[in-house]
């Protein structure tokens, strides 16, 4: 049987899914079996893979680079997961849509700085006006809600997702669980 190539993504969140999906432990043994992790900030693979068959996306969209990011891996990918709370409904990073885009970078670049206050305009990317969840920019074949969710819960969907059939949600986990 052909390997399938798997990728992990990491937007606008805090890694908290990641954490979990390394505390799968030694059933990422089973993982690497049927899959191999193409692209991650787990691994040091700087470019992501022209297909990839299953991607676990954790972390809302919250900035320029994470809408081309985002876009750029629903084009390369055939099954796309919204990993966590933050990717499915934004979550704590949509936290910042209660107030203007323009009050949250003054508070962050100039309310609060001692010395050299002002808002960058490199390195850092450009941040949206509101913060969104991943479905509200592409499509989203799995959600898999929890904050995170557990690593059961993510090896389970990743087994189903791994051996071709899709997972049933519904009693396997839910919001901030």
């Amino acid at each position: 049987m052909k390997k399938k190539k798997l990728a992990t993504v990491w937007l606008d969140g805090c890694s908290g899914c990641h954490m979990s999906f390394l505390d799968i432990d030694e059933r990422i043994l089973a993982v690497v079996e049927k899959a191999d992790l193409v692209y991650s900030p787990l691994v040091d693979v700087k470019v992501f893979p022209k297909h990839v068959d299953i991607a676990l996306v954790e972390g809302a969209v919250g900035n320029v680079e994470d809408l081309e990011r985002i876009r750029m891996v629903r084009e390369h990918t055939d099954i796309l997961v919204s990993l966590g709370d933050c990717a499915v409904t934004a979550n704590v990073p949509g936290m910042r849509n209660l107030f203007k885009k323009q009050a949250v970078l003054d508070r962050a670049y100039r309310d609060n700085v001692a010395r050299a206050a002002g808002i960058p305009d490199e390195v850092i990317p450009p941040i949206l006006d509101r913060v969104r969840p991943v479905h509200e920019v592409v499509k989203v074949d799995v959600f898999v809600p929890g904050c995170p969710p557990s690593a059961d819960t993510i090896f389970t969907v990743l087994s189903e997702l791994l051996d071709g059939k899709m997972p049933d949600m519904e009693n396997l986990t839910r919001f901030g669980a």
